[in-house]
């Protein structure tokens, strides 16, 4: 750092909000993209979305350590020939934390276990080599960075940046003070992965509901208006394609008989929609409408509030 960054160019929490409100249209794609294809990863891995959650858990430890000591590690350091540790397992705490029952909780630390993919040794737990980089954050990087990098579009746009920073350079700025960045991310996600557990009670509801949403947002003649609240709305149905049971299982590893099983759930609460071709649209009614445009507005503050934490720091770094 070659200056002292400027106070006055840090953007405040409240600014970034209402960006976010009033350009839901631009950031939705990129921002519904990485939380597809976050699940499909994350069931891609173990065959099982709440032991990859797990993992991610354990990881996170270390970088509460780093962040309460205030130390700094970039993303070469963090995956370079390192095994992590944990000084000790409490099932009780992971229960509560990810708001999965303590005995589920048990038989999926025992089974990642058994599989090799974590070691105890006595109250003291190492996440192995191969995890740390089967969970290495590349994809996921890349897809936070297209976010800010149209939310950067937009600053610009509305005068409040002068610059642009590539989807590289961020990538670039994350990966520098990654301990830190990654820190913000998954508290940003844990939070979002607990808002939709307690109300669906399994992920893999949100990882088959969300293969759905991406086939209408990605929908090439979806033009809604830009803000938040007439994008919700307007996106109700506005799928006349739809999708099929066997794309969906394809998409997201998930057997076709579990997706089968759960898209019947997500009908009759009236999530989705299913058409006279047998093919499901994402269409919300009533108390599922209010539900998901609840989460919505809910998670956007959320995410306001990880931009500002990271967006600021990115700019403090290319100062």
């Amino acid at each position: 750092m070659n200056t002292l960054p400027s106070i006055s160019a840090h953007i405040d929490e409240k600014i970034i909000n209402k960006v976010i409100q009033d350009n839901f249209a631009t950031l939705a794609p990129s921002f519904f993209t990485l939380t597809s294809n976050w699940f499909v990863r994350a069931y891609s891995h173990y065959k099982d979305i709440d032991k990859f959650v797990i993992i991610i858990y354990l990881i996170h430890q270390d970088l509460i350590y780093f962040r309460q000591n205030g130390v700094k590690i970039d993303y070469d350091t963090f995956y370079k020939d390192k095994s992590i540790e944990i000084k000790k397992i409490n099932i009780s705490d992971i229960s509560k934390d990810l708001r999965v029952p303590k005995e589920s909780i048990r038989r999926k630390v025992l089974e990642l276990e058994n599989e090799g993919t974590i070691k105890r040794i006595g109250k003291k737990i190492f996440i192995v080599r191969d995890t740390l980089f089967h969970t290495k954050a590349t994809n996921t990087l890349t897809e936070i960075a297209t976010i800010l990098h149209e939310f950067n579009k937009i600053l610009k746009k509305e005068k409040l940046a002068t610059e642009i920073y590539s989807v590289n350079e961020i990538i670039s700025s994350m990966k520098e003070n990654f301990s830190y960045c990654w820190y913000q991310f998954n508290k940003f996600w844990f939070i979002y992965l607990d808002r939709w557990r307690a109300e669906l009670k399994d992920l893999e509801f949100l990882a088959i509901g969300m293969v759905v949403i991406i086939n209408a947002v990605k929908n090439k003649e979806f033009f809604p208006k830009e803000n938040i609240r007439s994008y919700h709305k307007a996106l109700m149905g506005s799928d006349a394609r739809g999708v099929n049971a066997m794309s969906i299982s394809e998409i997201t590893g998930i057997p076709r008989p579990t997706v089968v099983r759960k898209l019947k759930y997500l009908i009759n609460k009236k999530y989705l929609h299913i058409n006279e071709k047998k093919l499901i649209t994402f269409n919300a009614k009533d108390s599922a409408f209010i539900t998901t445009k609840g989460m919505v507005n809910k998670n956007m503050i959320s995410l306001s509030n990880f931009i500002y934490k990271i967006f600021n720091q990115i700019r403090i770094i290319n100062t």
